[in-house]
């Protein structure tokens, strides 16, 4: 069985474009919510979880969802948490999609507000608590053009790929 990436983050951090960079270097199919659905509709699935199980038989990247609680008995499974100081999250929302400061604010806050809620609907447990995920990347510490880089170290040293 080969390596599936879970990858959970704030909203404005940059992990879709983490997860993209890892897809190209890895040669790994990443599943968002939109494939996860569509997962749901072609292959008759009742729920997200069997349909995230289904798509985690194969080496892939999966971002959000539950995921890592959906998968975490699975010895091939890596969790990684991504976050960022709201500051840069914000000004990098804003630049991303063309707004105002305050309402890149409130995108933040209201898709955080979600997602916090989602996950605790789905799995009873804290959104971002670090026992949750293998690895926390501060894409504000670390920039996003090296989080990548760094996984790809880890992995290689590990033994994942």
């Amino acid at each position: 069985m080969g390596l599936v990436i879970t990858m959970s983050r704030r909203y404005g951090t940059g992990a879709s474009t983490i997860a993209k960079e890892l897809s190209e270097r890895l040669e790994l199919p990443v599943y968002d919510k939109v494939d996860v659905e569509q997962e749901i509709r072609e292959n008759a699935f009742e729920t997200e979880a069997e349909a995230i199980r289904g798509l985690a038989e194969q080496p892939c990247i999966i971002l959000g969802r539950c995921a890592s609680e959906i998968l975490k008995d699975q010895s091939n499974v890596f969790n990684i948490y991504v976050c960022a100081d709201k500051e840069d999250r914000i000004h990098r929302v804003m630049e991303r999609d063309s707004l105002s400061y305050e309402e890149a604010v409130k995108r933040i806050e209201e898709t955080d507000a979600e997602r916090e809620k989602y996950y605790y609907q789905h799995t009873g447990r804290t959104w971002g608590d670090v026992s949750n995920y293998h690895i926390i990347l501060d894409t504000s510490e670390w920039g996003i053009e090296n989080c990548a880089d760094v996984l790809i170290r880890y992995f290689e040293r590990m033994q994942y790929i």
